[in-house]
């Protein structure tokens, strides 16, 4: 019944998203199959994590879209998201929420899921809201390089300070709603963490704290969201337009309808692949933190 419930509930939102402009129809499709799985698999709590980056992140699409405009020849999507955009931002969390059928005690599956959204709010706040920093984004590999606004690889003290709100609004909530939060432990052995549901004790010293879990998420996502601008910044598939000389990401034709050659990175590494890797760096990270904080 609940995965009945979570699907229908996730064709609803997909739906409206969809008429909304904010999902194209190839990406109302990807939402409502991965909202099933959040919603279904997880339930409300899940949900609610997932429609704070959803919701967030296409009202801020809209809020500023004036100061955006001139930007969109470097982005190779607009903001209505199709599959790709979709899988890309909410792939990572929709695998941890399956983990969560087959591991329903343990608190892995939650940490890995609010870190992996974490991460991908943190990078969509800091692209959405970079625009209002007053001076030039820098290179994230050459800080003493300025660029142009919307380059992939820059960021921005005001970029910065945005993914690290964006992956704490996450943090928050994935403290607040977390049932089993204060109410389990994890058994540490000499081989590291136990992640089935036999290592989980009744032992408040060894227990996740509310502020532990902000902390760990909030922490994570800035860092896949850095990652995230290392990658665009270095091995992501960039073009080239030679009519309006212009480095840009849309391929295989520009905003002017020019072809784009491409200039760097690998071919196969697009925005979508990135966004997918700075989910999955935000879940790795985390679990890293709560490894050193057990």
């Amino acid at each position: 019944m609940q995965l009945l419930l979570g699907f229908l509930l996730a064709l609803i939102i997909a739906f409206l998203a969809y008429k909304a402009r904010s999902l194209s129809k190839s990406g109302a499709a990807a939402a409502t199959l991965t909202g099933a799985v959040i919603f279904g698999v997880g339930g409300w709590q899940w949900a609610v994590l997932l429609l704070t980056f959803f919701i967030t992140s296409s009202g801020l699409s809209r809020a500023f879209k004036k100061r955006k405009q001139g930007l969109d020849e470097k982005f190779s999507k607009g903001h209505e998201r199709d599959a790709g955009q979709v899988f890309g931002n909410g792939g990572v969390a929709t695998l941890f929420a399956a983990l969560h059928f087959f591991l329903p005690a343990s608190p892995l599956p939650w940490l890995g899921f609010a870190a992996a959204l974490a991460a991908v709010n943190a990078d969509t706040w800091a692209t959405e809201l970079g625009v209002l920093n007053p001076h030039p984004p820098r290179m994230i590999t050459n800080l003493t390089k300025p660029v142009e606004k919307g380059t992939s690889g820059g960021i921005s003290l005001v970029g910065t300070l945005a993914a690290l709100a964006g992956a704490g609004v996450i943090g928050i909530l994935a403290a607040l709603l977390d049932p089993q939060v204060a109410s389990y432990g994890l058994q540490v052995t000499s081989y590291g963490l136990q992640v089935t549901s036999y290592s989980l004790i009744a032992n408040p010293e060894q227990s996740i704290t509310n502020y532990q879990l902000l902390i760990t998420t909030a922490l994570a996502g800035l860092s896949g969201s850095l990652f995230d601008s290392l990658l665009g910044g270095t091995v992501q598939a960039m073009y080239f337009c030679p009519k309006d000389h212009k480095e840009t990401e849309k391929h295989p034709l520009h905003t002017c309808g020019a072809e784009t050659v491409h200039i760097r990175g690998w071919k196969w590494l697009d925005n979508d692949w990135v966004n997918f890797a700075c989910g999955a760096c935000g879940a790795l990270i985390a679990f890293v933190m709560l490894y050193l904080i057990l």
